[in-house]
This record gives C-alpha cells, sequence and structure tokens, in this order.
C-alpha cells in the first residue's frame, strides 16, 4: 500500500542531504545526488513519477532522520551512538566530547608542574588514628586527603590541619571532663539532699510534731526549718504554722461548696446579671465568676497539666476557689489565689487545703493586697524600701535614678507568694520558712533576689528591669537564693521589721488626724 506522504518540501536541500548521508551512506555516491531509477511507464505523469522516487529512495532515511530528531529513545535502543561523531539536536549539531575526566594522577602531575612543588604524602603516623574521644563525626574530616580531582595538601598544610585537629580534641574532651564533673557534683548533692531529708523526716515525725507546741520555737527546729522540710510532712507543719484561727471545719467547706455548685448552675443557666449578684454581695464577689476561675486555672502552672481541664487536679482547684468565693463575697476571687491553692492542693488534702488557704489568706498582709487595700499596700512598699536601701544601697539609688517603684515587681511576688515567679521546688521552700517567720521573710526573700542579680539589674535600664523581675531566670537554685537571703539584715537603726511597719502605720495616722477638717463650732 502507498504510505500517506502527499507532498515533500525539497527547499531545505543541505538538512535533506545530510540526512541522508548520515542514515544511508553506503547508498549515496561521491556527489551526494541520489541514484537514478528506471524510467516510469509513459502513462504516469512527470510529476507523480518525482514524487515515487523521492519515497523509494529516501522512505527509510526520512523514518531514520525523523526518529533521531523526536524519538532519541527508540534510537537508542535500535542502534548505540558514537561518542566521537557530531549528533544532533532541534537547531543545531552537538559538538563532539573531547573533555573526558582526566585521571588523577594526570591532574596531580599538572599542579606539580605549574606549582613546581612536589607533594610528598605524610608519613603513616601522622595520618588519622582511632582515638578514643571524637568531638563530632564531622571533625575529624580536616585530616582527610582531598577528593582525586581536587590539589593534593601540602605537607604544611596536612601539619596545619592535624595541629587544628589535635586543639579541637582537645576542647572538646576539657568542655565533656566539665560537664561530667558538673554532673557529678550534681548527683553528690542530690544524694545528700535525700539523705538529709530522710534524717530530717525521723526527727520531725518521732520527735517535733509529737510536741509541736514545745519544740516549734526552739533554735533547733528553727535551723531544720530554714534547710527545708522533709516533702512528707511538709503540708502536716504547713497547716499547724499557719492555723485555724476561723475555725473552719471539713463540714463547713462542704456548705461552702454545694453553695458554689449551685451558684456555677445558675451562671451555666441564665448569664444575666441580676443572677450572678447576690443580695448584698459586693463588686469583689462579682468578679469571682465561673468565666475567671476556669480562665485563670488553665493558666495555673500549665508545665504540670495536672491543673488544666482534664488534669487530675482541675476540679478539686476548682472546688476549693470556688467554695472560697461563696465563703468570703467581701474578697471574691482575685488573679493570683489559684497559685496559692495549688501549692496547697499539692501538698494537703482537699479540706485542709481549704482552711489553710482561707486562714492564710486571713493574714493582715494578704488581706491588704487581695482587698486592694492602697493605703496598706503603700506602707508594706515603703517598709520594704526602708531595708532596700540599708541592704543594697548601689541597686536602690539605680532603681532611684529610673523611678522604679517596689509595686512594678512585688505586687506578682506577693500576690502568688513567689509560687509563680521561682520554680515549684523551691517556692515549696520560700513557703517553709515564710510559715516560720510570717510577712517579714516574704520582703526579705524579695530582697535575697535582687541580691542575687545585683550586678546583673546595675546594668538594665527600666524595661529591662521590670522584664527581668517579672520572669527569673529558671536556673536560680535553692542554694544561692537562700545564701542571698542570709545575708540580708531586716535590722535598721536597731528596729526590726515589725517596728519599722509599726511607725509608718504611727505616722500615717499621725497626718491623718493633722489634715481631718477641724469641728465645727
Amino acid at each position: 500500500a502507498p504510505l500517506g506522504f502527499t507532498d515533500v518540501n525539497l527547499n531545505s536541500r543541505n538538512t535533506y542531504e545530510v540526512g541522508r548521508r548520515r542514515s544511508a551512506p553506503e547508498h549515496l555516491p561521491h556527489g551526494g545526488t541520489a541514484p537514478a531509477e528506471p524510467a516510469p511507464p509513459p502513462q504516469e505523469p512527470a510529476e507523480r513519477v518525482r514524487h515515487r522516487v523521492g519515497i523509494a529512495g529516501a522512505g527509510s532515511s526520512f523514518a531514520e532522520f525523523f526518529t533521531r530528531n523526536f524519538f532519541t529513545k527508540r534510537t537508542k535502543e535500535l542502534k548505540p551512538a558514537v561518542q566521537s561523531a557530531p549528533g544532533w539536536k532541534l537547531f543545531g549539531k552537538v559538538p563532539p566530547r573531547e573533555n573526558l575526566p582526566k585521571d588523577s594522577k594526570i591532574i596531580q602531575q599538572e599542579y606539580e608542574a605549574r606549582t613546581g612543588r612536589m607533594y610528598k604524602p605524610p608519613p603513616p603516623s601522622a595520618r588519622r588514628k582511632n582515638i578514643e574521644f571524637e568531638p563530632l563525626s564531622t571533625t575529624a574530616l580536616i585530616l582527610e586527603d582531598r577528593p582525586a580531582n581536587l590539589p593534593a595538601k601540602s605537607v604544611e598544610e596536612a601539619l596545619r590541619h592535624r595541629q587544628e585537629y589535635d586543639e579541637m580534641v582537645a576542647e572538646a574532651k576539657k568542655r565533656e571532663i566539665k560537664e561530667a564533673h558538673k554532673r557529678k557534683k550534681i548527683m553528690r548533692e542530690r544524694f545528700k539532699q535525700e539523705d538529709n531529708i530522710a534524717s530530717a523526716m525521723v526527727i520531725w515525725v518521732n520527735e517535733i510534731l509529737p510536741n509541736w507546741e514545745g519544740m516549734r520555737a526552739t533554735r533547733r527546729v528553727r535551723e531544720l526549718w530554714w534547710q527545708g522540710l522533709p516533702p512528707s510532712v511538709r503540708g502536716k507543719v504547713w497547716s499547724l504554722a499557719v492555723g485555724n484561727e476561723l475555725n473552719i471545719t471539713p463540714e463547713l467547706y462542704e456548705i461552702f461548696l454545694s453553695r458554689a455548685k449551685e451558684r456555677w448552675k445558675s451562671f451555666s443557666e441564665t448569664s444575666t446579671e441580676n443572677d450572678v449578684e447576690d443580695a448584698g454581695a459586693s463588686v469583689a464577689d462579682r468578679e469571682a465568676s465561673l468565666e475567671l476561675i476556669k480562665l485563670d486555672i488553665s493558666r495555673t502552672f500549665p508545665s504540670l497539666y495536672i491543673f488544666q481541664k482534664g488534669g487530675p487536679y482541675h476540679d478539686l482547684l476548682h472546688s476549693v476557689l470556688g467554695a472560697y468565693t461563696c465563703y468570703r463575697p467581701d474578697v471574691g476571687y482575685v488573679q493570683g489565689m489559684s497559685f496559692i491553692a495549688a501549692v496547697l492542693i499539692l501538698n494537703l488534702e482537699e479540706a485542709d487545703a481549704f482552711i489553710a488557704f482561707a486562714n492564710l489568706l486571713n493574714k493582715p498582709c494578704q488581706l491588704a493586697f487581695f482587698r486592694v487595700d492602697h493605703s496598706m499596700m503603700l506602707k508594706y512598699f515603703a517598709a520594704f524600701e526602708v531595708f532596700f536601701e540599708e541592704n543594697l544601697p548601689k541597686l536602690f539609688l539605680h532603681f532611684k535614678s529610673y523611678s522604679l517603684t517596689p509595686d512594678i515587681y512585688l505586687i506578682d511576688w506577693i500576690f502568688t507568694l513567689y509560687s509563680k515567679s521561682l520554680p515549684l521546688d523551691l517556692a515549696c521552700r520560700v513557703w517553709d520558712v515564710f510559715c516560720r517567720d510570717g510577712e517579714e521573710f516574704l520582703f526579705r526573700t524579695g530582697l535575697g533576689i535582687l541580691r542575687l542579680y545585683e550586678d546583673i539589674l546595675l546594668q538594665m535600664d527600666f524595661i529591662h528591669i521590670a522584664q527581668f523581675l517579672t520572669k527569673l531566670p529558671e536556673d536560680i537554685t535553692s542554694e544561692k537564693l537562700f545564701s542571698c537571703i542570709a545575708a540580708i539584715q531586716m535590722q535598721n537603726s536597731n528596729k526590726k521589721w515589725a517596728q519599722v511597719f509599726a511607725s509608718l502605720m504611727k505616722d500615717n495616722k499621725e497626718g491623718d488626724k493633722n489634715h481631718s477638717p477641724a469641728p465645727k463650732t
């Protein structure tokens, strides 16, 4: 059957002829023209004869030509290409591959001829050995020889690399030894602390707690108290130290908890303000809404994941806070209470935690802060500044130069009793001595923190100081902090904290009398 070619364009003769030479050179004479065909019968026109001649003589060459140009995969399968011969691409020839990869020896010879230096490989003893310590897997690559297609190292360069590698190994080894000693020191201190806690626990359980009233004020007990309470007796000692002046019983806690649950139920049913308010409830009580407590609980010790929704202590913390808002509607719920209640829950049973929580917030200092009594808060700040100037005069003047007042950093510390600002274990140890010494130790701890970071704070401005004291470093240790707290002297002109605070209260009362209006006649 005749092929489907109806027309052949032979204007681009060069391309056609070259394609014919490459595809079928054995059929072409030297002139490059096709051999003559037999004369066709006379009845066929000359134009059709030429068409048939082109198909007969160049049919195979056309197929191979187009296959080579556009279907290269098929051509490679049929006939492998010769690398030295010029190939074809769409718009021209591919030049022959002349630059073949050179051998490494040839590259080395050219490099030596160009530089005029002969390379002598280092002796086997200078090469990399199997050493006991390898700082990093990539560090030792400096000792390896370069790839074959790159100039080899000179003797001086190889020796320099060996020296640099030895220095890196030595530095890494020093760091590793230093870190190992540090870890061993930490472990020794931890073991020592555990032994001290175990021995102290026996003393607290067998000697101190059975004779609490007679031994709590002795020097021996106070020294043991300063070293930190064993976790197994911490909650019991806190309860005894805080006391129960309010005479709250577990049954009373259940009553206020049931009231809180009723209020939460009414909150969920209606959201109008009339249902939220109780008769005689204060503004602070209206602040104690379910939404605010829920929000604060989710932000209480978030790294522990035990007070968040679904955690084991979420509902317990919610119950203690809700019961307190019903017990003290004049105080209500204030942000920061959740941290104090959470620390108590971690060390006490539910009812005991509520009793300690209510009595702790009934202390004069805590009551002044949580009721936002500005006049009382200012007196506490003034007393703090008296001892601040006495113990840290340089830092005191630095703070004064930036008009940085104590309320900027003390409010957060006092509201949460340092449980938000310090690591939890360190905060519990601060609580230990706070239960022993009272509100004075809260302000002494603040001065201890300032003393610990005095050199850093002296280099900061107002904004950086406020940010630093709001978020203290997490690597603070109890040994360093308590050594700084012990160095703070809570005595000014032979006056202790209580005397200084009492004098400030007296001055304030006299000032109020002088500014009081005269009686009408």
